[in-house]
């Protein structure tokens, strides 16, 4: 038997420290490579200007850089994010053309001091960012075509909501009231699960088919939604008009938040599909007329194969402003077990669905499965909460957390970004909807219905008679004859050019004695037979082509920006720093005490003061793994 021993393996020691490089420095140091590219470092130092007292050396541009290195990194705390980070503190802020790294207890005081313009220049230059440089060309970029052809592009409007842990506190007379950091940030709200906690929600924008975020808007508690959805309504116009989208072919989907008639005044006139609440309208003439006839559609869960039938109910007003808006009553079978979604009435759930997409290309069951698709959404998030987790509590005010959020999504785009440039995929297609029947391979009265158009009866066919159109029809299904008599269906039958017919008649116990049956009846008083009206439910002329939906991966391209260099040798090298040059006037010259607080210099001297001099010693940071096209387009050298 054989042994190894103990001289196969030397092991060597020293008391020499050499730190090793945190496995997300090279990603750090090719986005930063790219943000100084592309300008955007120069234009935050121009444009994001935030005065305040005894900062010391630090201007915005050292916090940001601060905030994306957190970000990239991806550690939990701050705390070890500084710790892994302290042997490298120079050469990080060496990326961003700084010279020293703030402290912890600094950024917490500039989060804390920042105020709402400081925010929204931020913002401003995020979605500028964004539109400045698109993920491919005009002919490439993905988005939903409809059944006659026309490209939409789908946003994605959905809210979060963060729940704050805190002890519980005694509270009696002879304690003082317990202080709550996270009471400036959150309010007492619901998350679905516990009330009474404090959260703090934010609303969301994702172009659905590059994936790529448009903007955050936080508010403390349940949040002011309706804001935060004009707010993401102006963004999602600034991104149509820097494409050159017509404003008709922009599809919002929304969350059920939004399902009232009083939010459509907020849309802006753009095309939308939500989920309503506002059950009131069921009890519409129009709604319980057309629950009264049969179903446009059906549509079946491919999972849990559930069967809804579906009621289309277009020009239907809607909210205090009675907003035209089409609304798909959606209707199964209740079970054992109370229905979370929709109201139950005499043992059916009754689902709500606005929308304000045309008839002629999207049918009933077409908007709800787009709306049913947005549950997509919720693994972007996800994705989000596992790679950065932007609702981690980073600060205590309000104005602190929306600039984390915003630097968050901001690294999300750009991992995208460099993704794209790392793998130049086409974008990828999927049938969203099956292509439908052509009319000529089949008789109209074969081809499966893809719903009925309003339903109509016959025209006035002789002076002093009365015509299908003087009967009501009621919400009972019913109906209502000039006389006040009642008709009921009795007949439905499919006609050859695939409409439906159905046949409503009186009893003759009410037309033999009514006053009236002379203006009723072909032949007047003549006839024996009671008074009949025939509605006809006339096939909608919907566009033939399948719906294709275009987009790209959601993880592919961000997963490949973050593990390109994560296993790959980082060296860095500092070369030593030169000679001290002649002190700068702004050094030299003595400082008055306004100009000691720092808060008296103007914009330029504030940024001089933590800028890396040129005398600072060179850093060279090498770079194992990088692919040569890639290195090429962010404009890095390369060796042999």
């Amino acid at each position: 038997m054989t042994s190894l021993t103990a001289s196969s393996v030397n092991i060597l020691t020293t008391s020499q420290a050499v730190p090793s490089t945190p496995s997300w420095f090279g990603e750090i140091t090719v986005i930063a490579h790219h943000l100084q590219r592309q300008d955007v470092l120069t234009a935050i130092e121009e444009q994001v200007h935030f005065a305040r007292r005894r900062f010391g050396r630090y201007e915005v541009i050292d916090f940001v850089a601060v905030l994306f290195g957190y970000a990239i990194s991806g550690e939990r705390t701050l705390e070890a994010f500084y710790e892994c980070l302290q042997p490298w503190a120079n050469m990080l802020m060496a990326l961003f053309g700084r010279d020293r790294l703030p402290a912890r207890s600094t950024l917490s005081r500039f989060l804390a001091a920042l105020d709402q313009p400081t925010v929204e220049s931020l913002r401003t230059l995020f979605l500028k960012d964004l539109l400045a440089r698109p993920l491919g060309k005009e002919e490439q970029l993905g988005g939903l075509f409809d059944r006659q052809g026309n490209r939409y592009l789908v946003f994605d409007v959905d809210g979060t909501r963060e729940a704050a842990r805190q002890r519980a506190l005694p509270q009696t007379a002879d304690r003082p009231a317990p202080q709550r950091r996270l009471r400036p940030l959150c309010a007492p709200g619901y998350t679905g699960r516990k009330r009474g906690e404090i959260v703090r929600s934010r609303t969301t924008v994702l172009q659905a088919h590059t994936h790529q975020f448009l903007g955050t808007f936080g508010n403390s508690g349940n949040g002011e939604y309706r804001a935060e959805l004009r707010r993401a309504v102006t963004a999602i116009q600034g991104y149509r008009e820097a494409h050159h989208h017509p404003e008709e072919r922009v599809l919002l989907r929304l969350d059920g938040q939004y399902g009232t008639g009083a939010v459509l005044a907020d849309l802006a006139g753009l095309p939308f599909v939500m989920r309503g609440k506002a059950y009131h309208l069921l009890k519409h003439t129009d709604i319980q007329a057309r629950l009264k006839l049969p179903p446009d559609q059906h549509l079946t869960h491919p999972e849990s194969g559930m069967v809804r039938a579906l009621y289309d109910c277009p020009d239907v007003p809607v909210g205090p402003d009675g907003v035209s808006c089409r609304v798909v009553v959606a209707t199964h079978q209740a079970s054992e077990k109370k229905s979370r979604i929709g109201v139950t009435r005499a043992g059916v759930v009754y689902e709500l669905f606005f929308s304000r997409l045309p008839q002629q290309t999207f049918t009933a069951s077409d908007v709800v499965a787009l709306y049913l698709h947005r549950g997509a959404f919720e693994t972007t998030l996800a994705d989000e909460d596992q790679e950065i987790d932007p609702d981690r509590w980073v600060s205590h005010t309000a104005t602190g957390q929306e600039v984390w959020q915003l630097i968050s999504q901001w690294v999300w785009n750009l991992r995208l970004e460099l993704g794209h440039q790392l793998h130049p995929d086409p974008v990828r297609t999927t049938e969203f909807a099956p292509a439908l029947p052509p009319a000529h391979k089949e008789t109209p009265a074969q081809a499966p219905v893809q719903g009925y158009e309003k339903a109509s009866v016959a025209l006035p066919w002789k002076a002093g008679r009365f015509s299908g159109q003087d009967f009501a029809l009621q919400p009972d299904g019913t109906l209502r004859c000039p006389a006040d008599q009642m008709l009921v269906a009795n007949e439905r039958r499919r006609e050859a050019n695939g409409s439906l017919r159905v046949v409503y008649a009186a009893s003759i116990r009410s037309c033999r004695p009514c006053p009236l049956r002379e203006h009723c009846q072909w032949n007047g008083s003549a006839t024996k037979k009671p008074r009949q009206v025939s509605v006809l439910l006339h096939p909608l002329r919907v566009g033939s082509q399948p719906i294709l939906w275009k987009d790209w991966s959601r993880r592919q391209h961000r997963r490949a920006c973050m593990q390109l260099l994560r296993h790959q040798r980082v060296e860095v090298r500092v070369e030593p720093a030169l000679a001290a040059a002649s002190l700068s006037p702004l050094t030299s010259a003595p400082l008055s005490r306004a100009q000691r607080a720092h808060y008296r210099l103007t914009f330029q001297e504030r940024l001089v003061r933590n800028a890396r001099v040129s005398t600072a010693g060179q850093v060279t940071i090498r770079l194992c793994g990088v692919p040569a096209n890639f290195a090429t387009s962010l404009g890095l050298s390369l060796i042999a």
